[in-house]
């Protein structure tokens, strides 16, 4: 015997997805794996070469079908180990999701850090740190640019991305009219031992409009590697790190240090030059000497405890 409660909940769904379908915002099983299949074969045909080109990767692209439901609960399914960005591309789209699995994202890292893709294996299922949150607009760049050299949206427009986010920063849908109906495709990633995947989450309301062209070659992509590579390298460069200076202080006897009060003061350990060991991330990385500028106290640098990569890759940690 049904429950009335559940027979209750149960025919407002019914209702709106019948609104859906008789409005065109939600489609047939036929149209949406036909639809599916047309993103995989944009994605399968031209992703590679745009990631081989442009980041100097070898990545494998299959597509790896798709689920049709509510957008909150679409989204809400990829799981805690993924980095979202909103998206928009003006005559098709005016909101869709892009979401990329965080292994692909720290494996690109440890790639521009000077690993090999052979010498990487399946990174822990983890958050993103802002630097990798940082990186991984490009990476949302190179999946927006295939999708925007396949779909019909007239006028010449970019896909406009929004500034990326662990998916425990997703905020909640509150109201029924925008969470709408929407299909989530997925491709896999396959970069040397790592294996992850990205995702399109876009309403149905403007899918079922649009029409798949291929690119009549791959070279209608920009193939800017250099260029590429400098920009990020500056990006992950200029991201900000909370440094700290630690100076050793004179021996005293532990009768001295209890009785110590308000006031008191205590010497430096070194008479002359004053050596200042900074760290970041509590990670010694520079023997520096005390000084001063004008009204600041500052530290010169003297030699580096860790190189550079070193230093990259704990505060990347």
């Amino acid at each position: 015997m049904s429950n009335p409660n559940q027979a209750s909940q149960a025919r407002p769904a019914m209702e709106r997805a019948l609104l859906a379908r008789l409005t065109g915002s939600l489609g047939d099983q036929k149209t949406l794996e036909r639809l599916a299949q047309d993103f995989g074969a944009l994605y399968q045909g031209f992703l590679p070469d745009v990631l081989q080109s442009e980041l100097g990767l070898s990545v494998e692209v299959t597509f790896d079908g798709y689920k049709s439901g509510l957008m909150s609960e679409l989204v809400g399914k990829l799981g805690d180990n993924v980095v979202l960005a909103d998206a928009t591309l003006r005559n098709w789209c005016p909101k869709f999701v892009i979401a990329c699995g965080n292994a692909f994202v720290i494996t690109l890292m440890e790639n521009m850090l000077g690993a090999t893709p052979d010498s990487i294996f399946q990174p822990p299922r983890r958050a993103l740190s802002q630097i990798e949150l940082d990186l991984s607009t490009v990476i949302f760049d190179k999946i927006a640019q295939v999708l925007r050299s396949g779909v019909n949206a007239p006028g010449g427009f970019e896909t406009a991305l929004e500034k990326p986010y662990n998916a425990d920063a997703r905020s909640t849908l509150e109201e029924e009219e925008a969470d709408p109906f929407a299909m989530s495709i997925r491709v896999e990633l396959k970069l040397g031992k790592v294996a992850s995947e990205f995702f399109l989450v876009i309403p149905q309301k403007y899918l079922l409009k649009t029409v798949i062209t291929l690119p009549k070659s791959k070279g209608d992509f920009s193939r800017e590697q250099d260029a590429w590579a400098e920009h990020m390298s500056d990006q992950v460069r200029r991201s900000r790190v909370t440094l700290e200076a630690k100076i050793p202080l004179e021996s005293l006897t532990l009768e001295t240090i209890s009785k110590l009060v308000a006031g008191d003061v205590i010497a430096f350990r070194d008479k002359e030059e004053i050596i200042v060991d900074v760290s970041a991330n509590g990670r010694e990385m520079y023997n520096c000497e005390f000084g001063r500028s004008g009204e600041n106290y500052t530290v010169r640098v003297k030699d580096n405890v860790s190189n550079e990569n070193d230093i990259l890759k704990h505060l990347l940690g």
